[in-house]
């Protein structure tokens, strides 16, 4: 079955940088991947996506000139690098695949930004 697993999240300072993982299983890693996030109280929310045809990206407004997201359809990984890190980016965040029209994610990773 579809598996997504995400890891990298933790606990940064305001202005550093991490990046996630997250890894993919059970379908063929040939389709858009992306990243959402879900703050403390609030829905969940769009942060970046990637197609597999040409590679092509699109962000959220709060996500562009920061994140970074990627893929290595190899390693059927997607990743995500944020950089310039703020306190209001903490939140679990989530990577989401369609399959056949159903959308799988995965359980998400904690991602804090606090000094």
């Amino acid at each position: 079955q579809v598996q997504l697993v995400e890891s990298g999240g933790g606990l940064v300072q305001p202005g550093g940088s991490l990046r996630l993982s997250c890894a993919g299983s059970g379908f063929t890693f040939s389709y858009a991947m992306s990243w959402y996030r879900q703050a403390p109280g609030k829905e969940r929310e769009f942060v970046a996506t990637i197609l597999n045809t040409d590679g092509s990206t699109n962000y959220a407004d709060s996500a562009k000139g920061r994140f970074t997201i990627s893929r290595d359809n190899a390693e059927n990984t997607v990743y995500l690098r944020m950089n310039s890190l703020k306190p209001e980016d903490t939140a679990v965040y989530y990577c989401k695949v369609i399959v056949r029209g159903r959308s799988y994610w995965g359980q998400g990773t904690q991602v804090t930004v606090s000094s």
